[in-house]
């Protein structure tokens, strides 16, 4: 198996990234392309400074810094470091300076990867879920998901094909094709709406898996925790409904993995969680499904 890289976004936020940096680490990863965005304003210099100085002091594996001039912001920092990774690698795992793992997560991944490398109904798998978009019958197995992450993700260089079409266009090409725009939460109709404005990327990923009718593998429970719902955030300042219970264990890598065929439960608990204004009854089925998470951590 060929190595596959880490490619870690980082700006201005040198304790997070202290602990994104732990855990890869921990995990042995072998290479990383660290893209370090330059200071949005001066009174950010001396945290980016201190970001850099951290990524070319690794001495623990191989490191591809590159440090940019000026600030791209995450969507174009994320669209032009992937591109860039996947024209020299045929798939990778992508962090961001916000999120930690468990050790095991970067073997899951890679073995993930390699498993679906020439399967294109596969386009992208991911270490992030959460008990209010995972099927009840789920047990230690991964299951296929129709809504592609942005939370520790990995993909390979034939999925990206197409991220250079901006997610409206993307959007009124699937309902061009008769696809359901709000299948997996209208939440994404309003992303791809304020994509260019925000500088966000990850709704056009979303759009090109549902477009293509591309699947996103998802383990049983989530190996990643995002720590960034904090002031330093550009685009997540408070978890509310996505805070997660505590990180157990990555689950096994499976003896046989499943056949990508989408599980029927994701389309309905997507749009159940990710309505941007939720019903009564959407928000009593949140408070239900984040209580049962909470007490099946306690349980187990």
């Amino acid at each position: 198996m060929d190595v596959i890289p880490i490619i870690l976004f980082a700006y201005a936020r040198p304790d997070h990234l202290r602990r994104t940096l732990a855990c890869l680490r921990d995990n042995q990863v072998p290479l990383i392309y660290a893209f370090s965005d330059g200071a949005r304003t001066p009174e950010k210099a001396s945290k980016v400074d201190q970001v850099r100085d951290m990524l070319r002091a690794i001495d623990w594996c191989e490191v591809v810094c590159c440090e940019r001039k000026s600030n791209l912001g995450l969507g174009r920092s994320i669209l032009t470091g992937v591109t860039e990774v996947l024209s020299k690698h045929k798939s990778a795992i992508i962090f961001e300076d916000d999120l930690i793992c468990v050790p095991g997560t970067y073997e899951y991944l890679c073995a993930a990867l390699d498993q679906y490398k020439d399967d294109d109904r596969v386009m992208s798998v991911t270490g992030w879920t959460h008990p209010l978009v995972t099927p009840v019958d789920v047990s230690d197995k991964p299951y296929f998901d129709g809504r592609a992450e942005s939370w520790v993700w990995g993909t390979w260089a034939r999925a990206w094909h197409g991220m250079e079409i901006n997610a409206k266009t993307l959007m009124e090409l699937c309902k061009d094709q008769g696809i359901d725009i709000d299948r997996y939460g209208a939440d994404l109709l309003y992303m791809a709406k304020m994509e260019l404005r925000l500088n966000i990327w990850a709704v056009r990923f979303l759009y090109l898996h549902i477009l293509k009718k591309g699947l996103c593998l998802r383990p049983p429970w989530s190996m990643v925790e995002h720590i960034g719902w904090d002031s330093q955030g550009t685009n997540a300042t408070e978890a509310g409904i996505w805070e997660a219970p505590s990180l157990k264990p990555s689950p096994p890598i499976p003896a046989q993995w499943p056949v990508p065929v989408e599980h029927p439960e994701c389309a309905h608990l997507w749009q159940l969680s990710a309505d941007k204004r939720p019903t009564m009854i959407q928000r009593l089925y949140r408070l239900i499904r984040h209580l049962a998470g909470h007490f099946y951590q306690l349980i187990s």
